[in-house]
């Protein structure tokens, strides 16, 4: 069709820069298909060919240096905000040097385009908003999204991400303003796992929102009413997926993201066993968790099931840590009533005990036989706990006692403040550090800076980011063909993240790889997955392939430049000899 791009030969080897690009566009399409944009990067050849020389300035840049001209107005920025708008802007001009700039120091960019700024980009949507990115669907399209989908400009979709808006992040409803999500998500599925972005749709299900303040927006950019709920909602739903699957394969990755906690369960119980599917706010945040507590086994030298541990929260991120807590304690031959007896939560109305009025079927699961009590203080004191989570989006929710008193029963005190964004951290690294003297194991959702204590001791906190997960889970996934993911995949991930954390890393008070090092992470989270994929007979694509990684390698998008340059243009070579010599 019209405006795709195929490279030759067309089946197998790696996509690299050093085989030519097919492509029907010429003249100022090409610059303005990002994909295919090289800006002055492209070579007199290529300009003459694509019937683009005259439209560039007579300049050529490599790409290197345009990465330095990007980093450069990126540090020109006065704000957070600003360098999201920048980077975003040049995702929808040049798509290469997009994650070529991305990739040249992730520690530095991904708090910018994911977590936590992307949380401020999307209250900010209606004025950061510049050029749509991925599907908008509403329940008025209802009866034809199998053909809205077909106005999508590529045919081999792989990954799909989609929200509702309706739980964004610990910000609530955000209504349409929440694409900002899936379309970070897919960009990390990108810098920090190899999947082609061209191979990535974001989809946002508008169904309206109850968030007044937006309603009364001149700005927003959704529709205009209160939710669609009820059997409207799951129509919709329903015919979504079916849709997905009829135009892009049963193979198509659906990850569901910041639904709201009265549907991510439900839907993802609905759908796992019927699509290839997964609720990263459930089971990747479940994993990335998980992770880091095995992590912090290797400080305090005892197993999982030695451990209490208290959740403050009681949603779709404390339940899906929970829950594959009780996995991993099983796996090391543990009973299951055993493992749920060392999990206590507390959500809004207080412990979570049996006999409590209007208990969810998820959250009776945990329920224990105790007193009532409404006080984290008073609930941490009482129930002792050696290792605290907070999963609740209530900033500033470890108090100072509760952070010293986890330090007075607990030689090596286990606190992870894992909600998003900062705001919404339940304490600091610095505060953790310091009234633990150094004790307290840490790890946050968002990205704290280095602490040293008085006595020089320097801590580098560990960010509990789910992109140590999903980029991986997703690459795997994809490479193999994989139909439904089951949950023994999130543990994996979360033992393999936990391998790669080194003895002096843990000295340093990191829990996880250092981020630069996540694609390395992404690629062996993803050799395990096919591994086990081809053992247990879950994988489509064969013949299985016999060299694993060098099988997912193959399949990694390069953030090089294309080679257009190509016998099969029909450029005169006289004319080439003219121009040349002209320029």
């Amino acid at each position: 069709m019209e405006g795709t791009a195929s490279r030759r030969p067309p089946h197998g080897g790696n996509e690299t820069s050093s085989l030519p690009l097919h492509t029907m566009k010429r003249g100022y399409d090409v610059m303005r298909y990002p994909s295919l944009n090289k800006g002055l990067a492209f070579t007199l050849e290529e300009r003459q060919q694509l019937n683009i020389h005259g439209l560039l300035p007579p300049c050529f840049l490599s790409q290197e240096a345009q990465v330095l001209r990007v980093v450069r107005n990126f540090e020109r920025q006065t704000s957070d905000l600003d360098r999201y708008i920048l980077l975003m802007g040049l995702q929808d001009r040049n798509e290469k040097l997009f994650y070529k700039v991305l990739t040249s120091d992730i520690e530095r960019f991904m708090p910018i385009v994911y977590t936590p700024t992307v949380g401020l980009a999307c209250q900010q949507y209606g004025i950061a908003f510049r050029r749509p990115r991925g599907l908008f669907i509403t329940p008025h399209d209802r009866g034809h999204i199998a053909t809205l989908l077909k106005s999508w400009p590529e045919t081999v979709i792989k990954a799909i991400v989609v929200t509702d808006g309706e739980r964004i992040l610990g910000l609530g409803d955000l209504g349409c303003y929440g694409m900002g999500i899936p379309v970070g998500k897919l960009a990390l599925y990108t810098a920090c796992g190899g999947v082609k972005p061209q191979e990535c749709l974001p989809v946002m299900l508008d169904v309206g929102t109850d968030n007044e303040e937006l309603l009364k927006d001149p700005l927003y950019i959704g529709l205009r009413h209160k939710r669609v709920r009820g059997q409207a909602y799951d129509d919709l739903l329903d015919e979504f997926m079916q849709a997905v699957t009829f135009r892009f394969g049963r193979n198509c990755l659906i990850q569901f993201e910041d639904f709201a906690n009265a549907n991510a369960f439900r839907l993802l119980n609905k759908y796992r066993n019927l699509y290839c599917t997964f609720n990263d706010d459930i089971q990747g945040t479940a994993s990335v968790a998980v992770a880091g507590l095995l992590a912090a086994l290797r400080i305090t030298n005892n197993e999982l099931s030695d451990h209490t541990i208290l959740f403050q929260g009681a949603g779709e991120a404390a339940l899906g840590i929970a829950n594959l807590i009780v996995m991993a304690m099983e796996k090391k031959g543990i009973t299951k009533e055993e493992a749920l007896k060392k999990i206590w939560m507390v959500d809004s109305k207080g412990l979570i005990v049996k006999g409590r009025a209007s208990l969810t079927p998820e959250k009776e699961r945990f329920a224990h036989q105790h007193d009532e009590m409404k006080n984290l203080e008073e609930i941490v004191n009482k129930i002792r706990p050696t290792a605290l989570i907070g999963v609740a989006a209530i900033g500033g929710a470890f108090t100072k006692k509760i952070i010293t008193d986890m330090a007075s029963f607990n030689k090596r005190p286990i606190i992870f403040a894992l909600s998003n964004p900062t705001s919404k951290a339940e304490c600091s690294a610095e505060d953790c550090y310091h009234l633990t003297e150094g004790r307290g194991i840490f790890a946050s959702g968002s990205p704290f800076d280095k602490v040293t204590l008085p006595d020089g001791r320097t801590f580098f906190p560990g960010q509990g980011n789910n992109a140590y997960v999903f980029p991986g889970v997703a690459l795997g996934v994809v490479s193999c063909g994989m139909r439904h993911i089951s949950e023994d995949i999130f543990l994996t991930t979360a033992e393999v993240i936990c391998q790669q954390v080194s003895q002096k890393h843990l000295e340093e008070g990191r829990l996880y790889p250092p981020l630069a090092s996540i694609q390395d992470v992404s690629l062996k989270i993803a050799v395990k997955i096919v591994e086990q994929a081809y053992s247990n007979n879950t994988a489509t694509f064969y013949p299985e392939p016999v060299d694993k990684e060098a099988f997912i390698r193959s399949q990694i998008y390069s953030t090089d430049y294309e080679n257009f340059l190509t016998d099969s243009y029909s450029w005169p070579k006289e004319a080439m000899k003219i121009q040349t010599a002209n320029f």
